[in-house]
């Protein structure tokens, strides 16, 4: 052979698969739009993701059209071996050939059987659990717990050194650091009842048998049982994330608008009684807006109008004796410590000593504060919070045990008479990680039909025919039985990360697809070139030999389009670490797909291709060939 016949020959080759290559590019990019259009944590996730894959495609559809026609024409060199030569190619014909020729002669058995597997599939699909995004084990625990209000310093360090010898206690913790109260910082407005202990675990290998991060959570937590203290347990990382998102430190939220904070909290706890004992609700808490304590100093304007005082005077006194009066700055190196003056803990310990307090007058000399001011102990809020100008209260739950979506729905049908009994100007909202979760679901619903409407254009602007569209499309949904089914048995929910693999699937399945077609329809072409193009030259029989002929003698390449993506990503199954739990949850619905759509084109698209090319031959005399393989 010389270089112009092998060139020749390459030139050839490309014109009949360029297209299909540049085609098959263009419908898994458009296949990955509804990721370009996500927003918030997911869409931040996500994205690198598909900007990936994109220019991978983009950069691997320009090499395949220009560059490895090149590399070919010169490396393609001596004698050339047919495809039939190759042992495994054998190998898998003898096992394919049969199996098509059976699917062929029981056409209506083998599309009802792939249609009962798809009806099969829908049921356990709405079974599904939902969630915003699996779970990522972080390799620590966030242990919250929030006590009463006017919980006293003392009181604090006591529960919170009881709490973390407990803990410590526990054979797979490492560390233990715990706090109480705010940081100095204005980010953190934690109350000193909220405390944060940071769980550092041992490595797995070091754990009892049988132990999970579940199971150890669930010990700690019935160690942890303190009266008047209220569990919460998370990661530090996902907490962080909840709070500065939604403003929520915990899986989902209820937030209560209103004008007057007692009504608010009336109706928060109300809520909490109603979403008690809802099965995977744990950790139920009201965060507090009223029963913090303060001290109450009214100073009595006649009194110190006798005395010759101001109101200035004594709260002079006020500020020096109990917040103390900033004096100066101390500077070493760097740092700058302010340096203040105030009464001794004994003169302010309590309301008889700060009644106590002496007061300089003019001209009585010290006179005790409570002879000009009434001193007492009043409550009030603990912390403020307002949210869309109003007043806001929260009832705070995690989600353990349950998926989060079906938990939510069912705390919403145990509140589903409540708005109707609230007062006017206060309403309801729901916020944490189902916030997202929404979020997320509708744009998916939104985009996910328009892709595919999209998808099926390029398929027909491929084929030049709808039928030869349809065929390519309709993959999807049997592509979806695979996925559906491995999600179900290893017990995944719905996520946005399912939803991605799902999409990616999408794409997979409809490339592989038109590799099968665009062989078929090379067969057909060159049995009409053989014996023409009318029922008077044609047969059943001839069609039958030509989608044979199509489907098993390019086999080869069409399970190696298919091993190369279903081998390259089984080994996350057994993948271990941080980040495994949630790459499996995309890697899953693209294995299932992988394998059921293979088996859908292997043997349900020639049967379908079969059937139609019988009918255009019985209604129009002749057979459609499509513009790709003209």
């Amino acid at each position: 052979m010389t270089r112009e016949e092998r060139n020749r020959i390459i030139e050839k080759a490309c014109q009949q698969v360029g297209p299909g290559v540049f085609y098959s590019s263009v419908i898994v990019i458009v296949s990955f739009l509804p990721v370009f259009l996500l927003t918030g944590q997911e869409g931040k996730l996500f994205s690198p993701l598909a900007w990936t894959k994109t220019f991978i495609l983009l950069v691997d559809a320009f090499i395949a059209i220009t560059v490895a026609p090149v590399l070919i024409s010169f490396l393609l060199k001596g004698k050339l071996k047919p495809e039939s030569s190759n042992p495994l190619g054998r190998f898998l014909e003898r096992l394919y050939t049969p199996l098509l020729s059976w699917c062929l002669r029981w056409r209506k058995t083998t599309l009802a059987l792939n249609i009962l597997a798809l009806l099969i599939s829908l049921p356990m699909l709405f079974s599904l659990g939902t969630e915003f995004m699996p779970p990522l084990d972080e390799g620590s625990i966030l242990f919250m717990p929030v006590t009463l209000p006017d919980v006293s310093n003392t009181e604090v360090k006591r529960i919170l050194q009881v709490q973390d010898r407990i803990i410590k206690a526990t054979p797979e913790v490492a560390h233990v650091l715990g706090k109480a109260g705010r940081a100095n910082t204005a980010t953190d407005n934690s109350p000193i009842s909220m405390i944060e202990t940071i769980i550092l675990l041992k490595p797995r290998d070091q754990w009892r048998d049988g132990m999970t991060k579940a199971k150890i959570v669930d010990e700690l937590n019935g160690k942890l049982q303190i009266p008047g203290v209220v569990n919460g347990w998370t990661q530090p990382i996902i907490n962080r994330i909840n709070m500065l998102s939604t403003g929520i430190r915990t899986d989902v939220g209820v937030k209560v608008y209103g004008q007057n904070l007692d009504s608010i909290y009336q109706l928060a706890t109300r809520i909490k009684q109603q979403l008690d004992g809802v099965p995977g609700v744990k950790d139920l808490y009201v965060e507090p807006i009223t029963g913090g304590k303060y001290l109450d100093i009214s100073i009595r304007k006649d009194e110190i109008g006798r005395y010759g005082l101001s109101i200035d005077d004594v709260n002079l006194l006020v500020e020096s004796a109990l917040g103390g009066m900033p004096l100066t700055t101390t500077i070493e190196g760097r740092q700058r410590f302010s340096v203040n003056a105030r009464f001794a803990q004994d003169f302010r310990s309590s309301l008889p000593a700060i009644r106590n307090l002496q007061v300089q007058t003019p001209g009585a000399g010290p006179i005790p504060l409570s002879a000009m001011a009434d001193i007492r102990v009043a409550e009030g809020p603990p912390m403020i919070n307002s949210e869309n100008a109003l007043l806001r209260g929260t009832v705070l739950f995690n989600v353990r045990g349950r998926d989060l979506g079906g938990t939510v729905e069912e705390a919403k049908q145990q509140l589903e008479t409540l708005p109707t009994q609230m007062p006017k100007g206060y309403f309801l909202d729901w916020s944490g990680q189902y916030e997202n979760q929404l979020r997320a679901t509708r744009t998916l619903q939104l985009i996910i039909p328009i892709v595919l409407v999209i998808i099926f254009g390029v398929l027909y602007f491929t084929f030049g025919s709808l039928k030869e569209a349809f065929f390519n499309i309709v993959t999807i949904p049997f592509a979806l039985i695979g996925g559906v089914y491995i999600v179900y048995f290893f017990g995944i929910n719905l996520s946005v990360a399912v939803a991605v693999g799902f999409i990616a699937l999408f794409g997979l399945a409809v490339e592989t697809s038109i590799l099968m077609v665009i062989y078929l329809n090379e067969a057909v072409q060159k049995l009409v070139a053989e014996k023409g193009n009318s029922s008077e030259a044609l047969t059943n029989a001839d069609i039958r030999a030509a989608v044979m002929d199509g489907a098993t003698k390019r086999l080869r390449p069409k399970i190696m389009t298919v091993s190369v993506s279903l081998f390259g990503l089984v080994p996350v199954l057994w993948a271990t670490g941080v980040g495994a739990d949630v790459m499996l949850p995309i890697v899953l619905p693209l294995i299932g797909g992988v394998f059921t759509s293979s088996i859908h084109i292997l043997l349900v698209t020639p049967v379908v291709f079969e059937m139609t090319k019988e009918y255009e031959l019985r209604k129009h005399g002749r057979l459609e060939i499509p513009a790709i393989t003209h």
